[in-house]
């Protein structure tokens, strides 16, 4: 008998999952980062204009919210993301349960459940896609709207024939090019608001018996072909008794793309290393080894803007060397130009046991020679946030508190409390 279609089992799997309390506490934190960074977002330039697009042609059904709020989440570059995958779950996670939520009428255990449904569909497709897919394609695109429509099926209490359904036309309306890294355009806002919105729709259609294509991920005109060379199907229903993957999911602690997080680690460290004080003027040159995805995305050494700064390993480093937090500020034109300096001294190379142990590892070495000629390495195997090196629920408050604040939300601590109050099943509060 031949096995089932890959969406199928991937249904079964997250359908049949047992939850426990930690999982929805651990899935309120999330969505209290996803939803911080949705707020946050409206203040930067994609944020002003987006809310200028939804007031001049109005966002009044669940799938329009759920564009506009995943575009936003991900403008700030400082979201979650899910290491294996490549893939930032809770910018199409979050705002697809959010927007059919407060449609719905639902309150805070079955949007957690929703919400960890979601993360498990988007990062099991990920993991399954395989390395040369994300070379051209974004994963959080292609592989987001599985997660999206996952979610909502949760909420809307879809069987599993109809969840099949909206998995597959989920999966045709994956897309999502790397070609907007050329200029720094704000597509990548566009991608994740697209992903949130392709599984509201795709849901909703399955809920009234739209069908869709079964085979949508290995069928010989389905995604694997068309768009993954190394596919790894085996991916998509591996480990089934292991923790939600919501759980094996990396948080962000600085608003940078997250290939630059280890080497911003290990910099941070090292200006703390130094036997004197570490300035500009002390640092003769600088090495970073790392992982060839790592300079595919991040090999940008004379950034034009803050948000390709946010891609360059070379400004990341030179902050973190230099800088006491690399915050928001530290991508500015002020700090471009303090750096471009140092900038030129960063040198880049590809090494082991970095690029072997990718995607499961994220890892980076920063390497500096001194003016006096003293040399100081720090290695990092994982960067800080990543489930090995877990943020704390306190840490992750405050990081809300810091968005929230930086969103110009007047009583960011009441709605801290709002969102963690989901994991009590509390109501769904109105904050968007």
């Amino acid at each position: 008998m031949a096995n089932p279609p890959l969406i199928q089992q991937l249904t079964t799997l997250i359908t049949t999952k047992p939850i426990a309390p930690a999982d929805l506490q651990q899935a309120a934190l999330f969505t209290l980062d996803a939803l911080a960074n949705a707020l946050a977002g409206r203040v930067s330039e994609p944020g002003v204009l987006l809310l200028r697009w939804a007031d001049a042609t109005g966002v009044n059904d669940a799938e329009r919210r759920a564009f506009l709020q995943g575009a936003l989440t991900h403008i700030l570059e400082t979201d979650d993301l899910h290491r294996a995958s490549v893939v930032h779950p809770g910018c199409v996670v979050v705002p697809a349960v959010w927007a059919v939520a407060a449609r719905e009428g639902l309150c805070g255990h079955a949007i957690l459940k929703a919400v960890l449904w979601g993360f498990e569909a988007a990062t099991r497709v990920g993991m399954a896609v395989g390395p040369a897919h994300y070379r051209i394609w974004h994963n959080t695109a292609t592989c987001g709207p599985y997660g999206s429509a996952m979610a909502v099926a949760a909420l809307l209490k879809l069987d599993a024939p109809a969840t099949v359904h909206a998995l597959g036309n989920a999966g045709t309306q994956s897309s999502g090019l790397w070609q907007f890294l050329e200029t720094g355009a704000m597509t990548k806002h566009l991608h994740a608001g697209r992903a949130a919105a392709a599984g509201v729709l795709a849901a909703d259609l399955a809920r009234f018996g739209f069908t869709g294509p079964p085979a949508i991920l290995e069928g010989a005109k389905g995604l694997f072909t068309a768009a993954c060379p190394d596919a790894d199907p085996g991916a998509i229903a591996r480990d089934p008794d292991g923790p939600w993957q919501l759980l094996q999911t990396s948080i962000k602690p600085w608003p940078s793309c997250r290939h630059t997080h280890p080497a911003i680690d290990a910099a941070s460290e090292l200006r703390h290393a130094a036997t004197g004080p570490l300035g500009q003027i002390e640092i003769g040159q600088i090495e970073v080894e790392t992982y060839p995805a790592a300079l595919e995305v991040c090999n940008r050494p004379t950034p034009q803007s803050d948000y390709e700064a946010k891609f360059s390993l070379h400004h990341c480093v030179a902050a973190a060397l230099t800088r006491e937090q690399v915050d928001f500020a530290a991508f500015t034109a002020t700090a471009r130009a303090e750096l471009a300096n140092l900038r030129e001294r960063v040198t880049l190379r590809i090494a082991e046991p970095y690029a072997s142990a990718y995607p499961q590892a994220w890892g980076s070495a920063v390497t500096i020679t001194l003016q006096s000629g003293e040399r100081l390495t720090v290695r990092r195997t994982h960067a800080k946030g990543d489930p090995e090196a877990a943020l704390t629920p306190e840490d992750l408050i405050n990081k809300a508190r810091m968005l929230l604040t930086h969103g110009e939300i007047s009583e960011p601590d009441r709605v801290i409390a709002a969102i963690l109050a989901l994991a009590d099943d509390a109501p769904l509060p109105e904050l968007l």
